[in-house]
C-alpha cells in the first residue's frame, strides 16, 4: 500500500509540475550549434520535410516515389539562393516563381546584370512530375529546354548557371562560392557525408529538389483517378465522359481531345509530340531545335497549371490563353515546316472555335490547376527576408 501511495504521490507530482513549470525539448536533427547557425539565414524545419512522391493510384503502380529528403532540403536552398549568379541577383527561383507553377508572368525574365533570357521561362509544373517526364521511368526521358537540348536536368542546370543572360556563372565558381557560405556546410553533410560540396554534389541537389516538385492534386487527376478506381484501369476510359467533371468542362475535355491531343498528350502527362511548329510566324527569327534545317520546332508543352504560366508560347508572344485560342482558332501561318497536324493538304487547319467551345476549353484548362503546389512549403523560399 505504501509502494501504491508512493507512486500515486509521485505521478501527482510531476503532473502538477508539468503544468506550473512546463519544459519543451526540441528534438534537432541536425546539430543544435550548426542548426542555430543556418537559422540565421535560412528557415527550415528542425528535421527535413519528407519529399516521398505520393502519386494517384493510377500513377504509382508503375513509378518510383522515393525522394532523399537531406538532398531536397539542399537543393530547395540552392534553388533560392541569388548567390549563384555573377552579381547575386536572380535565382533559378527569379525565372520559376512557386506562385505562378514555377512559371514567370513575362515573356522574357531578367537574367544576372539585368539582362533578359531570350526565350519564355518554361513551367516547371507544367508537369506531374520532373522525374517521370523528363527521367527515364516511363517515357524514355524527354529533353530540356524548348529546343530540346539537353538530356538531363544536370546539364540543364549547367547551361542555364553559366547562360550570361540567365545567371552568369560558370559551375566551378559557384562551388566556390557556396562552400564559402555558413550555412551550406551543414546541409551538405547530412546529403553527401562531407561539409563540402563538388559540381557534381551541386547539380545533384538541385536535380533532387525539383524532381519532387509534383502536381497532381488538380480536379482532372481526381477524376483520372475515380476513373481508375472505378474499371481498374484507363485503358482508353479517360476518353469519356468524367463523372466528376462538370458538363461544360467534359464538353472542353472532349474539344481538347479532338484537336490538341494529338500534339500535347492525352493525359496531359505526356505529350503526343515532343517537338513541333504551330505556325506561329510565317517566318521566324528563332528556329529552335530546327536551327539546322531552316524550320523551325520547338518543344511541345503539357497543359497543366496552364492558367497560371502566361504568357505563353517560347516567346511570350501571346499574353494571354484568349490569345492562344485566337490563334489556334484562325491564326496559324502557313510557314515552312508547319506541323502535320495543323495541317489540311497545304493550308492551316484553323480550328475556328465558337465562342461556347472556347468558354469550354477554358473550363477544362481550369481542372487542371493545382492549388496545393503554390502554396507547399516544402516548395516555398527558404531564405529570411
Amino acid at each position: 500500500m505504501k509502494i501504491k501511495l508512493f507512486s500515486l504521490s509521485l505521478l501527482t507530482f510531476m503532473i502538477l509540475s508539468s503544468c506550473s513549470d512546463e519544459v519543451i525539448v526540441e528534438n534537432y536533427f541536425y546539430d543544435k550549434e550548426d542548426y542555430d547557425l543556418m537559422s540565421q539565414y535560412i528557415d527550415i524545419p528542425t528535421s527535413p520535410y519528407d519529399y516521398t512522391l505520393d502519386f494517384p493510384d493510377y500513377i504509382t503502380s508503375f513509378v518510383r516515389t522515393d525522394v532523399n529528403a537531406n538532398m531536397a532540403t539542399l537543393g530547395r536552398v540552392l534553388f533560392y539562393d541569388v548567390n549563384l549568379s555573377s552579381d547575386r541577383s536572380i535565382s533559378c527561383a527569379s525565372c520559376h516563381k512557386q506562385e505562378l507553377a514555377f512559371s514567370d508572368n513575362v515573356a522574357f525574365s531578367k537574367g544576372a546584370g539585368d539582362r533578359s533570357t531570350t526565350r519564355n521561362s518554361l513551367a516547371l509544373g507544367s508537369v506531374i512530375n520532373f522525374s517521370l517526364y523528363y527521367g527515364d521511368q516511363v517515357f524514355n526521358g524527354i529533353p530540356f529546354f524548348w529546343d530540346n537540348s539537353a538530356q538531363t536536368i544536370q546539364q540543364q542546370s549547367t547551361r542555364t548557371i553559366a547562360n550570361p543572360n540567365e545567371m552568369n556563372m560558370p559551375l566551378h565558381d559557384v562551388v566556390d562560392r557556396v562552400n564559402e557560405l555558413p550555412y551550406y556546410a551543414p546541409l551538405a553533410e547530412k546529403a553527401f557525408g562531407t561539409k563540402t560540396m563538388s559540381e557534381t554534389d551541386v547539380l545533384d541537389a538541385i536535380a533532387t529538389f525539383t524532381n519532387a516538385i509534383t502536381t497532381y492534386d488538380t480536379k482532372f487527376d481526381k477524376a483520372l483517378e475515380s476513373t481508375f478506381k472505378t474499371y481498374g484501369t484507363l485503358n482508353g476510359k479517360e476518353k469519356n465522359n468524367f463523372a466528376d467533371l462538370t458538363a461544360q468542362e467534359n464538353a472542353g475535355k472532349n474539344i481538347y481531345m479532338t484537336n490538341c491531343s494529338a500534339c500535347h498528350g492525352l493525359l496531359a502527362g505526356r505529350p503526343g509530340k515532343i517537338n513541333g511548329n504551330n505556325g506561329l510566324y510565317e517566318v521566324y527569327s528563332d528556329f529552335g531545335e530546327g536551327s539546322y534545317n531552316g524550320n523551325a520546332k520547338f518543344k511541345i508543352p503539357t497543359l497543366r497549371n496552364i492558367l497560371r504560366t502566361a504568357p505563353y508560347m517560347h516567346d511570350g508572344s501571346l499574353a494571354t490563353i484568349d490569345e492562344v485560342l485566337d490563334h489556334y482558332s484562325t491564326g496559324i501561318k502557313n510557314t515552312t515546316g508547319l506541323s502535320d497536324e495543323l495541317k489540311s493538304g497545304n493550308q492551316p487547319k484553323n480550328m475556328y472555335f465558337t465562342e461556347d467551345e472556347r468558354e469550354a476549353l477554358k473550363a477544362f484548362f481550369g481542372t487542371m490547376n493545382d492549388n496545393e503546389i503554390v502554396n507547399d512549403q516544402r516548395f516555398a523560399d527558404p531564405f529570411k527576408q
